[in-house]
């Protein structure tokens, strides 16, 4: 499987709403998916969404390992998700597509989400905590939408080595675990 150059912020096709899949069980929607993944665990990433690829459809993937009714990669394609509460926590958020930076992002600490795998399972969870943070950022790519784009405050926009300053707690021993959508 090759690994898929990452779209860097700034790039057309992160900036717009990808496409609906018509068929969520092609194979090419299963190559796709394949590729995605391991490009994702070779940049050392908890997420990934097509858009990120190049590639401007409805399709994400992503590890939510905190969560142990949801363990490993989750696949979705044509996801359709709900904020379920007005209630916002920030939290600091990477992306792929934003390398070596950092940001303070409010998000809804709880969602339901729903959608199809690429085998033609439907999926439909109500999650919290890191998953529905991880399910917010990757699902903003198919509507072309960057974290950056969510923050209440630009000062709060920091390259990773800067970090912790602002993090210390979270800084110190977490800098790899810390979310890299």
């Amino acid at each position: 499987m090759p690994i898929l150059k990452i779209a860097r912020m700034g790039h057309p096709v992160l900036g717009r709403r990808a496409e609906e899949v018509p068929d969520p069980t092609l194979p090419g929607v299963r190559r796709l998916v394949d590729d995605m993944i391991e490009t994702m665990h070779d940049a050392g990433g908890r997420g990934l969404a097509a858009p990120q690829v190049h590639v401007p459809l409805r399709v994400a993937v992503f590890i939510t390992p905190e969560d142990p009714d949801y363990e490993g990669v989750t696949a979705i394609v044509n996801p359709v998700w709900e904020l379920l509460t007005d209630e916002r926590v920030a939290g600091w958020e990477g992306c792929l597509s934003v390398p070596e930076m950092r940001g303070l992002v409010p998000r809804a600490p709880k969602v339901r989400y729903t959608g199809v795998t690429p085998e033609g399972e439907t999926i439909d969870r109500t999650v919290t905590g890191m998953h529905a943070v991880v399910v917010q950022h990757e699902f903003d790519h198919l509507d072309g939408i960057l974290y950056p784009q969510r923050m209440d405050d630009l000062k709060l926009l920091i390259f990773e080595s800067e970090w912790r300053w602002y993090a210390p707690r979270e800084a110190e021993g977490a800098a790899d675990d810390a979310a890299q959508e």
